[in-house]
């Protein structure tokens, strides 16, 4: 399938192209690629219907019966009990993204991995032999649906947030150009949550402004954001305009670090919670040394029985040693309701990340 919005006069040197070439349905493609007896099936990628965990990729097939990435895998089996249900296999999809990201370097050196599946190219500078960002843009779908037996939906524009919205356009298998002249046309219709960083409770507060699309947005003034979301505030002003001057970085800086487990049975007791604590603290500490890091904040994550979740974050000196990380997560828990309520997941993560003695060799966490 392929979209594009109508050619324009050649655009000025200084417009950048920008490509986000997003894999359709990664986990689950690679299964039904080498598995053709799993062609035109529902498949889901996650834990077994018997479990207590998630999926965490449907095709859609899957998709058409209401699964999606992080549905519970017994909801997922109501919902779709004729689904084939698969274990991850995390080793065979991260030498697939390999053999498709050499494929993306081929075309730029700009390449930013924003997932194993998904990745921003610029092209600004790279359009020859082909000509145009759209030739770059279908040669790279069709080298990987020939060399790799998979899909890629692309999105074109002259910035980051366009071309990420774009790819999400058209799926699966599709191409959406947006022209630096069409970006007001194509984003004023969408709804608020299409843009980077506006999550349920960030669109919750736009609602409560009267503000459900892009278009009803961009009639708020740049003072009142602010007002109402911080520093956001501004950001949402630019984004509502097509505004984006984030760069495509090669040198990604990881900015969190960390892991969660979810228990095949609640945790009821203060006992068995800090063993888990102990175990996800010390685990945390190996991958900051593994890495030469340390975090400045530290992040709690809890979910209850009933699937509400709560975090808690506590910032200070920098550090990766297991017993401040075990302590601080200690004091966390006791801004939430574990103990008094069963708990059927907990996360650490460690964000604000920098180099060893970056900054300060006080342990003070």
């Amino acid at each position: 399938m392929e979209r594009s919005d109508p050619a324009d006069p050649a655009a000025s040197g200084a417009v950048r192209r920008i490509l986000h070439c997003d894999m359709d349905c990664f986990y689950a493609a690679v299964h039904v690629r080498d598995d053709p007896s799993l062609r035109g099936r529902p498949v889901v990628v996650g834990g077994s219907p018997q479990s207590r965990g998630v999926i965490a990729a449907a095709n859609y097939e899957a998709r058409r019966f209401g699964v999606r990435s992080a549905t519970p895998s017994a909801r997922a089996y109501r919902l779709c009990p004729q689904a084939v249900f698969l274990r991850p296999d995390f080793p065979r999809y991260q030498a697939e993204s390999q053999e498709i990201f050499a494929i993306f370097r081929e075309f730029t050196d700009l390449v930013q991995p924003a997932s194993l599946d998904e990745a921003y190219l610029d092209v600004s500078a790279r359009l020859d032999p082909w000509g145009s960002a759209t030739a770059v843009a279908q040669e790279i779908r069709r080298r990987v649906r020939e060399e790799r037996g998979l899909t890629v939906s692309v999105g074109v524009g002259p910035n980051r947030l366009v071309a990420k919205i774009a790819s999400d356009f058209d799926k699966p298998d599709g191409l959406t150009v947006v022209k630096p002249h069409r970006v007001a046309a194509f984003l004023e219709p969408l709804l608020v949550r299409k843009l980077h960083g506006v999550g349920p409770a960030t669109e919750r507060a736009l609602q409560e402004l009267g503000v459900q699309t892009v278009l009803e947005l961009r009639r708020l003034s740049e003072r009142r954001l602010k007002q109402r979301f911080g520093r956001y505030g501004g950001v949402l002003y630019r984004f509502a305009r097509g505004i984006d001057d984030r760069p495509v970085r090669t040198d990604r800086v990881r900015k969190s670090l960390g892991s969660e487990t979810t228990y095949s049975q609640d945790l009821v007791d203060l006992e068995a919670i800090d063993r888990e604590l102990h175990r996800l603290s010390t685990g945390l500490s190996r991958s900051l040394a593994r890495r030469e890091l340390e975090a400045r904040t530290l992040t709690l994550k809890v979910r209850y029985s009933d699937f509400t979740t709560v975090t808690r974050s506590l910032s200070s000196q920098p550090t990766r040693a297991a017993d401040a990380l075990l302590e601080t997560a200690r004091l966390l828990l006791t801004r939430t309701e574990a103990g008094r309520r069963p708990v059927r997941l907990l996360g650490l993560t460690a964000s604000k990340l920098q180099t060893e003695g970056e900054d300060s060799q006080l342990r003070l966490f």
